[in-house]
């Protein structure tokens, strides 16, 4: 018998051997390595439960399924599990894994235990700061044998704006070759900027498209991004640009008006709850276009409550009847990227990927199997974290060939003024014009106003190696406290440095702390650094344990609490008073912002512009 390929990657050639193999253990003509028998199945094809079946499996992937005792081949191994139910092995259909922070190896030890067994990455993260080696990046972990199947669906927004760069750039040649290169690639990961798709006058028009046609040419999915796009005008233009999908959605009306203009929606965890019980009063019978979309979560809020099955206990809870729940993160989110020979569902063919339950109404998770083997004991990871040496390209990618310095953050007045003008935003500001504030001037330079809630926000350069800074005033964020600043890595979708702070020094330090760490998180409180947090791999993940990174981040949250933080609530759902972690996700360029802050840029110098028309206003005037 000829050896089988290691069936870590999908590749053509290898899909054959492994098929010719799998037929004939199918047929009993060759011995299957183990069977795992089950009290129940859970057939998502039809959405009906098959009682007392036998998963017999040959290396990673399943060979037969069907009644215990009829399979007629040879087994080497039998397992028994008659009191558990067995579902397939669910699906991420839209995950940014750089969100959870930890390095894919690391994020697989921590969600597998909770059901997931795949996952479609939507990589404009990493893509921004490295985009030359993104794939090798999310297929490195795989190879070493971890588990988790990864389908990296490279970044439409790589760079986000047509006023943002560094770190990467992909366009339609870099997408064609991506899309070449391996059938694990799924397609083109969400087009977020709207104004770029339909104006033919913006500068990123043509880099879209481009992006768009190569995914066309390859028979890709091309994933959308729908925020504040509400009207039938809208919805119709979105689902003619070829754009397949939407995440974004905040209400069930918006869900079913989307829903029924051909789009597949994904529901996301904080709006999961409205959108089901809305749909459901609708009269939605057929689910099959919608899936559950995870998005951004926190190895932290992993373990709070969950991966993918805190999904799908959500949408349960909300009156979703368990069996289609499970559909929406498994055989639904397949189909829409094309993935189903291999995953979605418990079938010959498809990897050994098994989600046994011990309650299926509570979907409590007893074990996890993937790859044809056990992975997990209740929420504990037994399978292979391999140890993988990152190379200098993921773990230097803080590139600031200077000290920052406190005058970096200086705005500066115009001579003989003592009073000046000044542009103010607020965290997601989605407002169509910017604030006008009056603000004094002390020493030639224009002051922040604690009494207005106004502190100084910044955005450091971290790709060129210049640490250009730009630099204006944010109101209802920040620290009151004197000498207090805030610095971080992660900075949507870009992933410059961001800080804001009552003082420049602080700013300055906190900045340079981050250059010390390679990324991560930095606080100063009244001039001393009180907590940082670790982000070594492009400044964005680490490498270690869910729980050795949450410790660190409780540390950090602890030290936050001793700050006073300005606050003003804003139209963004989750925003909330105290740290002010979501200004990871305030630095966003894409629809409906307007008015932004970038790294000083050529088409953007001081940094503040408008990208939805292209035009740049000075911060104070």
């Amino acid at each position: 018998m000829t050896s089988l390929p290691d069936d870590l990657l999908i590749t053509a050639a290898d899909e054959v051997k492994i098929r010719q193999d799998l037929l004939l253990v199918a047929l009993g003509k060759r011995p299957a390595d183990r069977s795992l028998r089950v009290g129940k199945l859970l057939d998502v094809h039809s959405r009906t439960w098959m009682h007392d079946q036998e998963i017999v499996m040959r290396g990673k992937r399943i060979a037969w399924v069907g009644p215990a005792g009829e399979y007629q081949g040879q087994v080497k191994e039998r397992f028994h599990e008659p009191r558990l139910a067995a579902v397939p092995g669910f699906g991420e259909v839209h995950k940014h894994i750089e969100s959870s922070h930890l390095t894919p190896e690391w994020e697989a030890a921590l969600v597998m235990p909770r059901g997931n067994t795949w996952t479609c990455e939507a990589s404009h993260e990493f893509s921004n700061v490295d985009g030359p080696h993104n794939l090798e990046f999310w297929l490195t972990a795989r190879l070493a044998g971890s588990p988790l199947k990864i389908f990296p669906q490279p970044g439409s927004a790589v760079p986000p704006t047509a006023y943002e760069w560094g770190g990467g750039y992909f366009g339609h040649d870099e997408q064609a070759r991506f899309m070449a290169a391996s059938p694990m690639v799924t397609g083109l990961d969400e087009v977020m900027d709207w104004p770029a798709v339909w104006n033919p006058e913006n500068p990123s028009h043509q880099r879209l498209w481009g992006m768009i046609e190569a995914t066309f040419a390859a028979r890709g999915v091309v994933e959308g991004h729908g925020a504040g796009l509400r009207t039938l005008a809208e919805i119709n233009a979105f689902a003619a640009a070829g754009l397949a999908s939407d995440h974004e959605m905040m209400t069930a009306d918006e869900a079913w008006d989307k829903l029924r203009h051909g789009l597949f929606i994904e529901i996301r965890i904080h709006s999961m709850t409205e959108i089901v019980t809305g749909l459901l009063q609708k009269g939605l019978v057929d689910w099959s276009q919608v899936a559950f979309a995870t998005d951004d979560r926190s190895a932290t809020l992993t373990l709070e409550s969950g991966a993918t099955d805190h999904n799908i206990r959500t949408a349960i809870a909300a009156g979703l009847p368990a069996e289609i729940a499970i559909q929406c993160a498994t055989i639904n989110p397949a189909r829409h990227m094309r993935l189903t020979p291999w995953v979605g569902s418990i079938s010959p063919g498809r990897f050994a990927d098994v989600v046994l339950l011990e309650d299926v109404a509570a979907l409590k998770i007893a074990k996890v199997w993937a790859d044809g083997a056990q992975i997990s004991e209740g929420t504990s990871f037994i399978g292979k974290v391999p140890d993988i040496a990152w190379p200098q390209w993921a773990t230097e990618t803080i590139n600031i060939r200077r000290e920052i310095m406190p005058a970096d953050f200086a705005i500066k007045a115009a001579p003989g003024r003592t009073t000046m003008q000044a542009a103010v935003i607020r965290p997601f500001h989605w407002h169509p014009d910017f604030y006008t504030m009056e603000l004094p001037v002390m020493d030639g330079e224009v002051q922040r106003l604690d009494s207005e809630n106004l502190t100084k926000f910044a955005i450091v350069d971290r790709f060129s190696g210049d640490g250009t800074v730009a630099k204006m005033f944010w109101r209802g964020c920040g620290p009151r406290d004197p000498d207090t600043a805030v610095a971080c890595s992660v900075a949507h979708d870009k992933h410059n440095i961001w800080t804001c702070g009552s003082s420049d020094a602080a700013m300055a330090l906190a900045v340079n702390t981050l250059r010390e760490t390679q990324g991560g998180w930095a606080l100063v409180h009244k001039g001393k650094v009180t907590a940082t947090v670790r982000f070594e791999i492009g400044g964005l993940m680490s490498k270690r344990p869910a729980a050795e990174l949450d410790a660190d981040m409780q540390a950090l949250y602890r030290a936050a609490a001793e700050v006073d933080w300005m606050y003003e609530p804003t139209f963004r759902p989750r925003w909330n008073p105290g740290f002010p972690e979501r200004l990871m996700f305030a630095t966003l360029t894409c629809a409906p912002w307007t008015w932004v802050l970038v790294a000083p840029s050529p088409l953007a110098p001081e940094g503040f512009v408008n990208v939805a028309t292209g035009e740049v206003h000075p911060v104070v005037w």
